[in-house]
C-alpha cells in the first residue's frame, strides 16, 4: 500500500504553501478534523514580511475558516501562533482575533495538549488564556495526551509529548496524531524538526504510518541557533524514516531555506532506494510550491512593495500592531 486512499488528507496551510503552518483537514467515513489550524507569518532578513506573504497569509486564514466549518473535531498539538489560532487581536503575524478564533473552535469537540504538563512557561501561560476563552464556544475541550478516541472505524490516537526537536532545546513538548481506518494509518508529527529526537524517532517508526506529515529540521537557522551537527543527525532521521515509509509530506521549517532540497539530499537518496515518495505540502496537493519567507529578500527587491505598505512598515510598532498592513 502506498498513501492512504480512504483516509482523505487536504493540507491547508504550510510553508510550502506560503505561511508558517502544519494545518491539515482529514476525514474518514466516520469523522472530520482539523489538525493544528492556526498560521502565521514571522521575522526574517530584517524584513517585515513582503505583501505576496500576507496575501498568503490572507488565503490560508480563509481557507482555516472554510475547512474549519466542515470539521467536528479540532486540535491543538502544542500552542506555537502557527499551530493555534489565538484569541488574540495580532495584525501583524498571525491575522488572528477573538472572534476568528471563536469561529474556528466554536461548536467543535477540541482535543488539545495539555497546558498543565510537559509543557514550558509560554506555552502554558498560551494554552490557559486560549481555553479559557475558547471554552465558551467549543462543545467540549480536553486535553489529549497519550489519549485514543474512537470515531465509528476510525481512531485518533495521540503521542505522549515528545520534545519539540532536539532533547532538552527548551523549545517544549508536542503531540504526534495517528489516524487509522480500515486497515490504513497516517501520522501528523508537527514539530519533531527531521526529527531530531531519537526517542520521537524510534515512535515513528513503531507506528509503521502508510503517509506522515513530517516537520523537517530548521536548516534555516544553521550557524546561529542551531549546529550543523544537529542538522546533519536530523536529516540521517530523516532517512531513516525515508527507509520505513511509503510516502512522506516533509515541510514545515526545512522549506524555509531555499536550498531545502539539497540540505534533505541525504533522506532522497535513501527515499529512491527504498522506493519511498518524499513530497511537500504543496505538490502533494498538485500545487507548485511557495517558498515565501525564504525568498523574502529577494521579493523586496524584484516586487517593490507600495509606497503605503513601506510607510506601513515604518509606523512604530505599537502603530503598526493597531492595523493591518496595506496589500
Amino acid at each position: 500500500m502506498r498513501s492512504p486512499k480512504r483516509i482523505r488528507v487536504t493540507p491547508v496551510g504550510f510553508e510550502s504553501l506560503g505561511v508558517r503552518s502544519m494545518c491539515t483537514y482529514i476525514e474518514t467515513p466516520d469523522v472530520r478534523v482539523l489538525v493544528d489550524p492556526g498560521a502565521a507569518l514571522g521575522p526574517r532578513f530584517r524584513l517585515l514580511p513582503h505583501p505576496s506573504e500576507y496575501r498568503a497569509l490572507r488565503r490560508c486564514r480563509a481557507r482555516i475558516r472554510e475547512f474549519a466549518a466542515k470539521a467536528e473535531v479540532a486540535t491543538a498539538s502544542h500552542y506555537h501562533f502557527n499551530h493555534v489560532s489565538p484569541a488574540l487581536e495580532d495584525p501583524i503575524w498571525t491575522w488572528s482575533s477573538r472572534e476568528e478564533a471563536l469561529e474556528i473552535y466554536g461548536a467543535k469537540q477540541l482535543l488539545l495538549k495539555d497546558f498543565r504538563e510537559r509543557i514550558n512557561y509560554t506555552q502554558r501561560k498560551r494554552g490557559w488564556i486560549f481555553q479559557k476563552i475558547v471554552r465558551e464556544a467549543a462543545r467540549s475541550i480536553e486535553a489529549c495526551d497519550g489519549k485514543a478516541y474512537r470515531f465509528g472505524e476510525t481512531t485518533l490516537r495521540f503521542s505522549d509529548p515528545v520534545v519539540h526537536g532536539e532533547d532538552e532545546a527548551g523549545l517544549g513538548w508536542v503531540l504526534m496524531l495517528t489516524v487509522t481506518f480500515a486497515g490504513e494509518k497516517l501520522m501528523h508529527c508537527p514539530d519533531v524538526q527531521g526529527p531530531l529526537s531519537t526517542d520521537t524517532l524510534r515512535a515513528i517508526l513503531a507506528e509503521g504510518p502508510q503517509m506522515a506529515i513530517v516537520g523537517g529540521p530548521p536548516s534555516y537557522l544553521e550557524g546561529f541557533k542551531v549546529s550543523r551537527e544537529t542538522i546533519v543527525r536530523a536529516i540521517e532521521n530523516l532517512a531513516t524514516l525515508a527507509g520505513h515509509i511509503p510516502v512522506m509530506v516533509l515541510d514545515h521549517h526545512l522549506l524555509r531555506d531555499e536550498k531545502w532540497r539539497e540540505v534533505a539530499a541525504p533522506a532522497f537518496e535513501a527515499a529512491a532506494k527504498s522506493g519511498c515518495e518524499i513530497l511537500t505540502a504543496a505538490e502533494s496537493a498538485g500545487r507548485r510550491n511557495q517558498l515565501l519567507e525564504s525568498q523574502r529578500r529577494r521579493l523586496y527587491e524584484e516586487h517593490p512593495p507600495s509606497q503605503e505598505f513601506l510607510r506601513w512598515t515604518k509606523l512604530p510598532r505599537e502603530k503598526r500592531r493597531g492595523t493591518r498592513p496595506p496589500i
